[in-house]
């Protein structure tokens, strides 16, 4: 059986391929509805390491904006 944190990883993962955009309505409507659980969610050292690099990243300057990561996203999808 999938940790709950694998499960949810992989749902993210399919969530980031839809692009349908009532299905996603749905699926929020759906999110939105059931059982809020409040429980601290626990990150794993991974994570935490990824947040803190982010962190370091963002101090240091190193962010481009969405739209010049979109203009590069075609620009390497076009070369392929």
């Amino acid at each position: 059986m999938a940790t709950v944190d694998t499960l949810r990883n992989k749902l993210i993962d399919k969530l980031l391929t839809i692009s349908n955009k009532e299905y996603l309505l749905a699926l929020n409507r759906l999110v939105e509805t059931s059982t809020i659980n409040n429980d601290p969610v626990k990150l794993t050292d991974e994570q935490i390491l990824m947040l803190q690099l982010s962190d370091d990243d963002i101090q240091a300057g190193r962010t481009i904006s969405q739209e010049q990561l979109d203009k590069n996203d075609l620009e390497w999808l076009r070369g392929k």
